[in-house]
């Protein structure tokens, strides 16, 4: 099923029914007076949050959604039928603004959430709740009032607890592949990952969470170059960035320096949001190179960027260093959720050398660079 997340739709609620005008005729019962009921409210336009979906693609075919009207009211003191209300259901994530006004509804982020986007119309009212002692033959009665009609835009922002960024080719498929059950197509040429791709690591009862890879960035991206920055509202629901980087890259790409330089540039372009929000750094493709060189391409990193956070070096492939990766996020994750605890004793940082049989051997444990136990706020 194809990815979309964006659609504009037209949503209209049903009208009130109108009020009745009626008198009460019965044999041998004369001036029996009035009893014209009241019409029916109108049904309202709803959207439902369904954990079932992931995209928005079944708007671009479906675009009008309307609730049914209420039903006049009839004599004999009869009230109208209200409308039934219209549910729309829509994946979890859903941003809703108006599309003429980009004034912003609400959001969908849990199963069987209710937002309210169509008011449906308040009934009619009819001539026998006009009566009075004296009006004893009223004639007047009250229409119902018009539904809500308006265009949405709807926005879908994906929720994940981890956004991974990076260069086309970074590994950002390979490692989501790795350490989840997601299957993203993983090949040898830049753009593989079209659309983002949701993957949920598990390490034990009760300790998951959601990752997200969105396509790779390229230069110039937050003025549309490649697939631009389309795809980074996806992680502005995210508590925490993996910045990945080859530091094995292909002759003519871009230097392990200048991959991180070009993502931060593009990050902060796009807004303070994303500029600000936690970042680690991850060394990808270690199997690669020599244990010394891979250890000298990550000193070297640390020191020209002036990096002060996290940094992990890894291989997606083998799998080299992400158990001790996810370990650390998932620590970090429950320390965001819960502040006020204490945090964890500080561990002095380790250096693990990664030898040539590890590097090619899947089965080796894995073991982490660079783990930090610490937090420090990002520059």
């Amino acid at each position: 099923m194809k990815f979309v997340d964006e659609a504009e739709i037209r949503v209209e609620a049903g009208d009130g029914g109108n009020g009745c005008v009626s008198f009460r005729r019965e044999r041998f019962i004369p001036k029996g007076g009035p009893d014209g009921g009241d019409g029916g409210n109108g049904g309202s336009v709803y959207l439902i949050g369904d954990p079932g979906l992931n995209t928005l693609v079944d708007f671009r075919h479906s675009r009008r959604h309307r609730a049914e009207r209420g039903r006049d009211g009839m004599g004999q003191n009869r009230t109208g039928r209200g409308g039934e209300d219209r549910l729309i259901q829509v994946p979890l994530g859903t941003r809703v603004l108006d599309a003429e006004t980009d004034e912003l509804i609400g959001e969908v982020l849990t199963a069987d959430q209710q937002l309210l986007v169509a008011q449906g119309g308040f009934h009619g009212i009819g001539n026998a709740r006009y009566k009075s002692s004296t009006n004893r033959a009223p004639r007047q009665s009250k229409p119902g009032t018009p539904g809500e009609r308006r265009s949405l835009k709807l926005e879908l922002i994906l929720l994940a607890d981890v956004g991974l960024v990076g260069l086309p080719n970074a590994g950002k498929s390979s490692l989501i592949r790795k350490v989840s059950s997601a299957r993203p197509r993983v090949a040898d040429y830049p753009f593989t990952t079209l659309y983002p791709n949701l993957g949920v690591v598990s390490l034990g009862p009760r300790q998951s969470f959601v990752i997200a890879d969105i396509p790779g960035l390229i230069a110039g991206a937050a003025e549309g170059a490649g697939l631009g920055t389309r795809f980074l509202k996806h992680l502005s629901r995210t508590r925490l960035l993996l910045h990945l980087v080859d530091i094995a890259p292909f002759e003519g790409s871009p230097a392990p320096l200048e991959q991180a330089r070009i993502i931060t540039k593009e990050l902060t372009a796009h807004g303070e949001e994303l500029a600000t929000k936690e970042r680690w750094l991850v060394l990808n493709k270690a199997d690669l190179l020599e244990p010394e060189l891979a250890t000298e391409v990550q000193h070297r990193l640390i020191d020209d960027l002036n990096w002060m956070g996290p940094v992990f070096t890894i291989s997606a492939v083998t799998g080299t260093g992400t158990d001790a990766l996810v370990g650390a996020v998932m620590q970090r994750l429950n320390a965001l959720q819960h502040p006020f605890e204490p945090p964890p004793e500080a561990e002095s940082a380790s250096q693990t050398q990664l030898s040539s049989s590890e590097a090619s051997d899947d089965t080796n444990t894995e073991t982490s660079t660079n783990e930090q136990s610490t937090w420090h706020p990002l520059d």
